[in-house]
């Protein structure tokens, strides 16, 4: 059974600009933790790499599968889940803008809202 968002860490992921992510090596021991974007849209969350899969944390994060984030006071356990397809990139892209539209400048929220990034979309699952 896949574990879901509370309404309070669902809050929280929305209050807070950044998201802490580490993902695990190959002998379970955490990467180096990445501050990251993320969004929610609806009970789901989302990440993304800006400018496309190229960062390294994304590399880590769809090799190992699995890791953890931490944001705001909610620490969670997560799967990684490919959202390059299947997902709804117009909504992600609109809670990006909701989000860090006001707070940002272009030049920096352009680059989660474009065509790479959707092709490195990241669903996060909390375990």
């Amino acid at each position: 059974m896949t574990s879901t968002w509370t309404e309070a860490e669902l809050q929280t992921i929305d209050a807070d600009d950044e998201v802490v992510l580490t993902s695990r090596k190959h002998d379970g021991s955490p990467s180096s933790p990445a501050t990251i974007w993320v969004v929610r849209v609806g009970d789901e969350v989302f990440v993304r790499s800006a400018y496309g899969p190229g960062n390294r944390w994304y590399a880590r994060a769809t090799e190992a599968g699995d890791g953890h984030v931490t944001v705001g006071d909610v620490s969670r356990d997560v799967t990684f889940v490919d959202a390059s397809t299947g997902t709804d990139h117009a909504a992600v892209d609109a809670a990006y803008h909701a989000k860090y539209d006001a707070k940002y400048p272009k030049r920096y929220v352009d680059p989660v809202v474009d065509e790479r990034s959707h092709a490195a979309t990241l669903r996060l699952i909390p375990a």
